[in-house]
């Protein structure tokens, strides 16, 4: 089967490994350093595995872990020691491996003698690469590459797949010490004096397409002075700052700004551009519709220029034309966009996008919409309007039913079954357990569509194009009165997870509806119900709101999209319930999730287990979740966005903010805070209703009061 459709469970990485980040490369490796052979563990660029094997050994010996010191998130240190020395009780020599990872890899080895006598030592590594797409390691289907080849020199090796045109280049500066080199290992013989130290640098560079790039971290340059080090310290200086007296709360979105740091994506032929941002780590590092521009929106009060970046390089890659193999379509968002050379599939070169998404398409009109409220220039927002509007063409001509409802239905067995965010092969069902039939309309996509619709209704209101908002807020209009009709159980209090190819409710209780009252299409008499069942026992375990109910056919709390919680769908129903006034409620989701957050040391995963918390006294981790992961790390900065209840409408002067911080979160300061070209200081307290801001710029108001959930059009002329 086609890259694109691997629908299994990848490799359980393991709680004993260590995973580094930058951009679109990554390495997973044992809690010493080495990377073994025969599971996913590697390191990767451009969705290839460079290396599959990595092991260090000291007069044979591996290195017994001490310590891993963890640094940015592409960057550890793995302190270590020898067995001991001949006639020594203890050891004496301590190993260090320090580790950056970025295009490639540089790894600086240290052997530091301890005792009063020279040793003699020989520092060995095996390495070994299968040169693997990434999705044949997901899929646990690894085709060896026939023609792989290693290349000896005096500096290191070379090692190339013709077939693949791809392959590594391992360079070593080793000082003086006897260097031999042979496939698959590299030897270095050498004294090292007593209380001295002896070291060596190994360098990957990566080979694609025929050509030999450069590590990131080379030995060109100091480590602190490479691209991605001073990106990401100009990132943590340019991007708000935020204090708490909440150790726990500080500790995470901490955490979250330097994971989504690290999760940017620059494009290398446009150094010029604003970053987009990958998924996560490991399996998603690339460029994602839904998941970039969730992202994206709810990383709003850290970085704007992140969801501008995204926007463009979206924008630039917009289906234009029909191809069913990749499910292209004009004005259609894409789904992934991949690098690899998926040999088992030759209909997916590397660097084509796939746009098997139902939701992407209208996300990426939210987004725009949403931007522009933040202040976006007039500039940028025309430039992007011809995208959004083909973007809605799209939904209107190839996306939506029949009945008018957003849908979706793979073009051929080769495209995800499923293409919302549940898009597991099993991750929509009837209350009974059974898989739904395609064409699947899903609840939370028609929230999508209506404020897409929404969000351009606003844009020509304020291009005074009288035509297009009128139409936009008339089908916002019809699409919300039909949803709330076809969608609402009424025996059931709650909305159905969507609707099969025969018209008939999916009638699962899901998290699904609770998006839609982030995007407002649930009517306000229907929401207290629509709360009542989400913070309900089958639905919320205690650190946040399951996927699907306890009491549902498919429930599975150890599952991937049925009764497992999701930190970035939790966010969302968090700023729905807000939105629609239920603060309690969106406190209690809050907390859940924060506490869930403190648990695993600050870093969300993209998913944990949905076991009762009163059955267990910490979250149980989902094996295979991808950490960090970019919405995962985003949710705790929409948490709070919604805490505060801070909504800027810059282009109509207004800003809301009405403070609905939980008892016990102390004070909160938030600075450098990026708002229509200004930067504000936000400081509030908790039981406090009012904030204290300042730096406000000339024409924007500050409304001590929380937007209105009915406040969904642009104001009438004049108003």
């Amino acid at each position: 089967m086609g890259g694109w459709t691997f629908q299994g469970q990848p490799d359980t990485l393991g709680e004993s490994t260590t995973t580094l980040v930058e951009g679109g490369s990554f390495c997973v490796c044992e809690e010493n350093g080495d990377i073994l052979t025969g599971g996913a563990q590697g390191l990767y660029y451009a969705d290839t595995r460079l290396m599959s094997r990595w092991e260090l050994r000291v007069d044979d010996a591996p290195m017994e872990i001490m310590k891993i010191l963890p640094g940015a998130p592409y960057h550890a240190t793995f302190l270590g020691r020898t067995p001991p020395r001949p006639g020594r009780a203890d050891s004496t020599m301590l190993v260090v491996r320090d580790r950056y990872v970025g295009g490639g890899l540089r790894e600086d080895v240290t052997l530091r003698n301890l005792a009063d006598e020279a040793a003699g030592c020989v520092l060995t590594l095996l390495v070994a690469t299968d040169l693997a797409d990434l999705f044949e390691v997901k899929a646990h289907r690894i085709q060896h590459a026939p023609d792989i080849e290693t290349v000896l020199d005096r500096t290191g090796l070379r090692i190339y797949s013709a077939s693949r045109s791809r392959g590594s280049r391992l360079i070593a500066e080793h000082g003086e010490a006897t260097f031999t080199t042979m496939p698959g290992m590299l030897s270095f013989e050498t004294v090292v004096d007593a209380h001295a130290e002896w070291r060596v640098t190994l360098q990957i560079n990566p080979i694609l397409d025929g050509q030999e790039g450069t590590a990131w971290f080379s030995t060109l340059h100091p480590p602190e002075r490479a691209e991605p080090a001073m990106r990401l310290a100009e990132w943590m200086r340019a991007s708000p700052g935020i204090s708490t007296t909440d150790a726990a709360l500080a500790q995470t979105l901490r955490r979250s700004r330097i994971d989504l740091g690290s999760l940017r994506l620059f494009d290398p032929d446009r150094p010029g551009e604003l970053p987009s941002i990958a998924a996560g780590a490991p399996w998603f590092m690339t460029l994602f519709g839904r998941d970039s521009l969730l992202t994206s929106w709810m990383a709003l009060p850290l970085d704007q220029t992140m969801a501008l970046g995204t926007l463009r390089r979206l924008a630039g890659l917009q289906g234009t034309k029909v191809n069913l193999l990749t499910e292209e379509e004009p004005g259609k968002i894409l789904h992934e966009l991949r690098f690899g050379v998926h040999p088992a599939s030759p209909l997916f070169p590397g660097g084509q996008p796939y746009y098997g998404s139902v939701d992407s398409t209208p996300l990426f009109v939210m987004l725009l919409g949403e931007l522009r409220r933040w202040g976006l220039a007039d500039e940028d927002v025309r430039r992007l309007l011809p995208h959004a509007d083909a973007a809605l063409e799209w939904m209107e001509d190839y996306g939506s039913r029949n009945d008018g409802f957003l849908s979706y239905r793979r073009k051929t067995d080769r495209g995800l079954i499923n293409q919302g965010w549940k898009d597991s092969h099993d991750g929509v069902t009837y209350a009974d357990g059974s898989l739904a039939k395609a064409p699947i309309a899903l609840a939370e996509a028609q929230g999508y569509a209506y404020a897409a619709y929404i969000a351009r209704a606003q844009l020509a209101h304020e291009l005074g194009d009288t035509h297009t908002w009128r139409r936009c807020e008339k089908r916002a209009a019809v699409l919300r009165e039909a949803f709330n009709e076809r969608f609402w159980l009424p025996d059931r209090g709650y909305y159905a997870l969507g609707l099969d190819g025969e018209g008939r409710c999916i009638d699962s209780l899901a998290s699904n509806m609770g998006h839609c009252l982030w995007t407002g299409i649930v009517e306000e008499d229907r929401a207290s119900r629509v709360a009542e069942h989400l913070l309900s026992p089958q639905m919320f375990s205690g650190y946040g709101v399951r996927t699907l109910a306890t009491d549902m056919g498919a429930y599975n709390p150890m599952s991937y999209h049925n009764g497992s919680v999701w930190p970035h769908d939790n966010a969302l129903v968090a700023a729905g319930l807000m939105r629609y006034g239920f603060v309690a409620e969106a406190q209690r989701v809050a907390e859940g999730l924060l506490e869930a957050a403190q648990a695993s040391g600050g870093r969300l995963p993209e998913l944990f287990c949905g076991f009762d918390r009163g059955e267990f006294p910490a979250p149980i981790p989902y094996p295979t979740s991808c950490s960090p992961q970019a919405w995962a790390a985003a949710s705790p900065i929409q948490l709070v966005r919604s805490l505060l209840r801070f909504d800027p409408w810059v282009p109509y002067g207004k800003l809301w903010i009405a403070p609905a911080l939980p008892r016990g979160m102390g004070l909160l300061q938030i600075s450098n805070l990026a708002v229509g070209g200004a930067r504000l200081v936000v400081k509030v307290r908790d039981g406090d209703a009012t904030a204290v801001v300042h730096g406000l710029p000339p024409g924007l108001e500050v409304i001590n009061e929380p937007r209105p959930p009915g406040d969904l059009t642009a104001p009438e002329p004049g108003r």
